[in-house]
């Protein structure tokens, strides 16, 4: 700091923000600390501002200063992109109060929030309006769409609608100087230049706090159709998708594969929850369809795309949703696999992506060089195979204590991440790179791209403020 105490700065801050924007020290632990509990930091101070204006103001504030700031919102991040650091200089500055939706458009199929919208209020405030906002996570109680955009989140339903990138139009964004960029705009062509919402999409707060954003908006699917299906392998969940396609064409909304032993964490630690076929199989696709026609219709397509399936031995058995209760808990069984997990013990996780003809490949490889590698080791591979994203994680071997199954966090990485690399993918598909990732990255994207974005940086946050310590 220049020539601030904290206990000056606090009162500069509530200056600001309020007394209920100001968090007091007894309340910061939620926001010092991760979603896995891997991270945890010290807080200068904690602000909560109610506006635009406010967040610029507290921006130039921390800048004419030299204070670096840590960007939040519902604060589930999975690589520690969220939390300050051990030094107890940074500021926290959450978003959570500016949750408003500021406007919607239903002609435009847009809507205008604020960053600390949570996700499930905003698909609840689309379908107010008879509108579908597609983006779905595991996590959309308490995301909030700040984050969302922050990270380029991904989740169930990227296959037909796209990772967030691809649903936002324009962004308002406080710049690390304190300068506020409008750039909502609400158009689909504007060739104008560079596309600049796209630098902070993605970015992980390091290049600016994003405030506000326009979201586009969908028909409202009239019918869903649901099913839980087994397969042998992979590469039969590869070829399925190939056929469902043919037959089904783009009302694939959702494609996601779980190996049989997500099924058994979900139903040892999740009370409630049923195996949805009788006989146990290795591998499981839950596949869902949405369209504007009849239930009846859509039903039966799916029907007859599994039954083509299995007369050609892609499909061993599946079980269809007849009602939303059960459409519902077969997408609960896909949802808790992460919190099963968190529950039955400590994992070293990846969230990568390969071409989708790929995934069968990389499992295959990435099985048999950790089994070989670390005997005992337990995979749990699940994801959104639809668009080659899968969350390969590691468990610890039954009689390893969790200190030294971390220990070998390194060397597990690099077998995961080389072959993902071999095969064309990357290290991270939809959570970012974080504090968790920050110096893997090194490894493998090339200098030259290092290079750019840290040239970006530079021009963007010439002090390094911005979330300092993440990403780069």
């Amino acid at each position: 700091m220049n020539d601030l105490s904290i206990p000056a700065l606090v009162e500069r801050l509530r200056a600001i923000v309020g007394e209920r924007g100001l968090v007091d020290p007894s309340g910061q632990d939620p926001m010092l600390v991760d979603w896995r509990g891997q991270y945890r930091g010290k807080a200068a101070a904690a602000v909560k501002p109610a506006s635009t204006e406010e967040v610029a103001q507290v921006v130039a504030l921390l800048a004419s200063q030299r204070i670096p700031m840590v960007p939040q919102g519902g604060n589930t991040s999975l690589c520690g992109a969220s939390v300050p650091d051990a030094s107890g200089r940074e500021v926290v500055v959450n978003l959570s109060r500016m949750n408003r939706v500021r406007s919607v458009d239903p002609d435009n199929n847009t809507m205008t929030v604020e960053a600390g919208c949570v996700l499930a209020n905003l698909q609840q405030e689309a379908d107010r309006h008879g509108r579908l906002f597609p983006l779905s996570l595991g996590s959309e109680g308490s995301c909030e769409i700040g984050g969302n955009l922050s990270t380029n989140a991904g989740g169930t339903g990227v296959l037909r609608y796209g990772n967030t990138r691809e649903l936002v139009l324009g962004l308002e964004v406080v710049l690390p100087d304190g300068r506020v960029w409008n750039g909502l705009r609400g158009l689909r062509k504007d060739n104008t230049g560079y596309d600049l919402k796209h630098l902070f999409v993605g970015a992980e707060g390091t290049l600016g706090i994003i405030t506000a954003a326009v979201l586009k908006l969908f028909p409202k699917p009239r019918s869903h159709a649901t099913a839980f299906v087994a397969v042998e392998h992979p590469a039969a969940a590869v070829a399925l998708l190939g056929m469902l396609r043919e037959s089904c064409g783009e009302r694939i909304t959702g494609y996601e594969l779980l190996a049989r032993v997500c099924i058994d964490l979900v139903l040892a630690h999740m009370p409630g929850t049923r195996d949805p076929l009788a006989a146990r199989h290795p591998w499981y696709v839950l596949v869902e369809l949405s369209d504007s026609a009849e239930a009846d219709v859509l039903q039966a397509m799916l029907q007859q795309g599994l039954e083509r399936a299995a007369e050609q031995g892609r499909v061993r058995d599946a079980a269809l949703a007849a009602s939303e209760a059960q459409r519902a808990a077969l997408w609960k069984i896909r949802e808790d696999v992460s919190e099963a997990q968190k529950v039955d013990g400590p994992s070293i996780k990846h969230d990568v992506s390969v071409p989708v003809s790929r995934v069968p490949e990389f499992i295959e490889r990435a099985d048999a060089a950790l089994t070989r590698r670390f005997p005992g080791i337990r995979i749990v591979a699940f994801g959104h195979v639809g668009d080659g994203n899968i969350h390969y994680n590691c468990g610890k071997a039954e009689r390893q204590d969790a200190e030294a199954f971390f220990a070998e966090s390194p060397q597990v990485n690099h077998e995961v991440y080389d072959i993902v690399t071999a095969l064309g993918g990357s290290i991270s598909a939809e959570h970012g790179l974080g504090v968790l990732k920050r110096d893997e990255i090194r490894r493998y994207k090339s200098e030259l791209e290092l290079d750019l974005m840290r040239a970006i940086k530079r021009t963007l946050d010439p002090h390094g403020l911005m979330n300092p310590g993440k990403v780069l």
